[in-house]
């Protein structure tokens, strides 16, 4: 069965050429241009999951959503042009599974929509299978071997430390949730207070900063929870 996807844009160059590429990855895709005519689509179409964009004429992607959330959990992918933070943080705060900022790669967007659905679905949000190594700047995870090197010196983790880190890793870039962090690294049967990822990322910074008390590489979104920062801009391609 084909996944259905609402794009909802205003901008129909963009629309246009993110409906070849989605088409492309075997999705089917409608569009609306405003939030009031993607509530109409929602309601007539009920698709598998929602890219929609903050910035809309009349009815802002943030209203869209709160309206969404009052009748419906179809998985929804935030959009924006801002460099602001708080357009995505709201944007998770009023109920986005997740976002992303233009531009982007498709190929990154088409694994976020992925992750997503799979999250929907109940099944577990990893890396692909064929991920063998993680690395981001000085920082360098080999998944095989259960190896991490900093600046190319071995460094020793504890199991949890490993997979927290593959985790923050595989989503660079990216705000990653404690509710997030507690599914997939700890389990959804897990049963303890969620102090104990702010241990292990203590733990972690420990091991990877340069400065433990002024972290770099994994900072923290205040009231949410965590991010690893790309050490590098990246090439866009969508």
């Amino acid at each position: 069965m084909t996944t259905s996807v609402l794009v909802v844009d205003d901008e129909p160059s963009f629309t246009e050429a993110l409906m070849v590429g989605l088409r492309r990855e075997g999705f089917e895709v409608r569009t609306a241009a405003d939030g009031h005519a993607a509530l109409a689509e929602i309601n007539e179409s009920e698709p598998d999951l929602v890219l929609l964009d903050v910035m809309l004429p009349g009815m802002s992607g943030l209203d869209v959503c709160r309206e969404i959330r009052k009748t419906s959990r179809v998985p929804l992918i935030m959009v924006t042009a801002r460099a602001e933070e708080i357009d995505a943080v709201v944007g998770l705060e009023v109920g986005a599974d997740d976002y992303v900022a233009k531009p982007y790669r498709l190929r990154e967007l088409v694994a976020r929509i992925r992750a997503v659905l799979r999250r929907a679905s109940g099944q577990p949000d990893e890396p692909d299978g064929d991920v063998s190594s993680l690395s981001e700047g000085e920082v360098s995870l080999d998944i095989d071997r259960h190896e991490l090197r900093v600046r190319g010196e071995l460094v020793t983790l504890a199991l949890k430390e490993f997979e927290l880190l593959a985790y923050l890793l595989s989503n660079a870039g990216r705000v990653v949730t404690r509710d997030s962090l507690m599914a997939n690294v700890w389990g959804y049967s897990y049963v303890g207070d969620t102090k104990t990822i702010d241990v292990h990322v203590k733990r972690l910074r420990a091991k990877i900063e340069d400065d433990p008390s002024n972290p770099q590489r994994i900072t923290t979104i205040r009231g949410l929870g965590y991010r690893y920062e790309r050490t590098a801009p990246q090439t866009e391609d969508a």
